[in-house]
């Protein structure tokens, strides 16, 4: 609890600082964003090799009792990175060549993080960049062309690039009644967690399924879970409308922009909290794999934490300084 609300902290004053930094220096200074860009980018390759593996991931740095992973800060440069990029080429976006370029931006961190292996904030990178094409004007041939490639990319990945547990993890997904104590039980165990939360929950810190041990993960990957058996329905409820007013204010500025660059940005940061309460949410109903995406705001972890307040620090400058 202190370690988070040291987190806390850090990343509001990061969000302070950064909203009284004019925005227009992205959008203005491309030296400056590949300059983050390829901060980024190295940070992400020393994990590779600097790294201590907890539990079968090299995702962190080890900073005395904390813990550092770029990968939030990483999808935040990119989605800048992007902005820029596709709001000078706004009218050009039927051109493949601007698709392929962009997407080789996303492709360099893809693939370092995907190394670690940590396929779902991979594929949280692919969700900002395919929502941002969209935003951008998209063709519609172009958009069905690259889901086309996509799946292509991933029946290549199943047979030579996933690991075993990775595979488990989707198998034992399309097929819930298999292995109950093996790798169906956390998302077992975190359905009942839900369900006992009943109307009202069972109290703060009084959850049986957590305070037992049954859960697995309970302050990340399930944290959702934890949050549903405390608080119950009547919870759930309040922190849905919270997040969707969030998410509200941020798309209203996409909508009221006259300017690409604001446009893209709040856009390409909706889909950022969205798309991680979306596929935490979805894991731990059961609706979709167990892919290790932390539940924004309430998910243990300040690297995420940070991130996502220096991107409302972004979002203050651009509507203080429109």
């Amino acid at each position: 609890m202190q370690k988070q609300a040291i987190f806390f902290i850090v990343g509001f004053l990061l969000m302070l600082f950064l909203s009284f930094f004019d925005w227009r220096g992205f959008k203005e200074n491309s030296y400056l964003i590949l300059i983050l860009y390829f901060i980024c980018f190295f940070l992400l390759a020393g994990l590779i090799f600097f790294a201590p593996q907890i539990r079968g991931i090299k995702g962190w740095y080890k900073i005395g009792s904390f813990s550092f992973d770029p990968i939030g800060l990483t999808t935040i440069v990119l989605i800048i990175l992007l902005s820029k990029f596709f709001s000078k080429r706004h009218s050009e976006m039927y051109k493949l060549g601007h698709i392929i370029l962009s997407g080789f931006y996303v492709f360099l961190p893809f693939a370092l993080i995907a190394k670690q292996p940590n396929l779902g904030s991979a594929l949280i990178l692919i969700a900002v960049w395919m929502g941002i094409l969209i935003v951008s004007g998209i063709k519609l041939k172009q958009f069905f062309l690259l889901i086309l490639c996509g799946a292509l990319i991933f029946v290549v990945a199943w047979s030579f690039l996933l690991r075993d547990y990775q595979k488990n993890r989707i198998t034992s997904f399309l097929n819930p009644g298999a292995d109950q104590l093996g790798m169906n039980w956390s998302q077992n165990q975190s359905k009942i967690a839900i369900g006992s939360g009943g109307i009202l929950g069972q109290g703060f810190a009084k959850g049986s399924q957590t305070q037992n041990g049954f859960l697995s993960e309970p302050y990340t990957d399930f944290s959702f879970s934890v949050f549903a058996e405390e608080f119950g329905i009547a919870g759930i409820f309040i922190m849905l409308i919270l997040m969707s007013f969030l998410l509200w204010q941020i798309l209203k500025l996409a909508l009221l922009s006259d300017s690409n660059f604001p446009r893209i940005f709040a856009s390409g940061l909706a889909i950022f909290i969205f798309s991680q309460a979306f596929i935490n949410i979805g894991m731990n109903l059961g609706v979709l794999p167990v892919i290790g995406i932390p539940m924004p705001f309430v998910s243990y972890g300040g690297s995420n934490l940070i991130a996502i307040f220096a991107g409302f620090g972004i979002f203050q400058s651009i509507i203080a300084n429109r």
